[in-house]
């Protein structure tokens, strides 16, 4: 007796899939990798490793040495590269200076950014929180250390003070962009006002630190915390 011949499946069933099987999309395609976004191009990328790599092995160096004994041709083989790459990826000494400084600031703003928004409530204890993280940061950073030591740190002292405007700048406004995101209802005015007053003491303090970090940003918070309450609760 033969076979009875296989019945054909409907159309809409020969292809279908089983649903919510793991690894699987609906109509049973291997699942899309979401690839992030906003990816830098190569070059980019390259150059910011190479830089990163410079001004990590002049860290390394200050912790090991005065930055006046440091040459660039140290710096550029304790990284593994040529004095020559070194030169013709940031120009001059005093750029790369420039250069170390301005990323160490980044980075102690990063850290104060996050302590502000985790005391968005409580806008004096945010002020405390940050300048204690910014202090603790400085503290503990081979370029302050060079420059609260005076030890062969001239060149970089310069950068605080006599020089200090190209870095007093770009810090107050990234200062002032923090709080207008975190208190929107304060007028820009008055967030300039505080961020500019807070870089220069915060320079100040790195620069001279005395007394216990806590202490010190304590008293920061009781000085400004009048002001602080003015200005966010200005409704004109």
């Amino acid at each position: 007796m033969s076979e009875a011949p296989a019945q054909a499946l409907p159309r809409n069933r020969r292809h279908a899939t089983p649903k919510n099987v793991a690894g699987q999309t609906r109509d049973g395609s291997p699942p899309q990798i979401a690839r992030p976004r906003g990816r830098a191009p190569y070059s980019v990328a390259a150059r910011e490793l190479l830089r990163n790599t410079l001004l990590d092995a002049a860290l390394d160096e200050l912790g090991e040495r005065r930055w006046a004994d440091i040459t660039m041709a140290d710096i550029a083989r304790a990284a593994g590269l040529s004095r020559q790459t070194l030169y013709n990826e940031f120009g001059s000494r005093e750029v790369f200076m420039q250069m170390l400084v301005m990323r160490e600031v980044d980075h102690f703003l990063t850290a104060v950014e996050q302590a502000v928004n985790e005391h968005l409530d409580d806008p004096e204890t945010a002020l405390s929180a940050a300048f204690e993280v910014f202090l603790t940061a400085a503290g503990e950073n081979p370029v302050v250390r060079t420059i609260v030591s005076g030890d062969g740190g001239e060149e970089l002292l310069a950068l605080f003070t006599t020089q200090g405007g190209a870095l007093v700048g770009p810090a107050s406004e990234r200062l002032t962009e923090m709080m207008l995101t975190g208190w929107p209802q304060v007028k820009r005015p008055d967030a300039q006002l505080l961020s500019e007053g807070l870089v220069r003491l915060a320079i100040s303090y790195a620069a001279l630190p005395e007394g216990r970090t806590s202490m010190t940003a304590a008293s920061v918070a009781t000085l400004l915390g009048p002001y602080i309450e003015r200005i966010l609760q200005r409704s004109d």
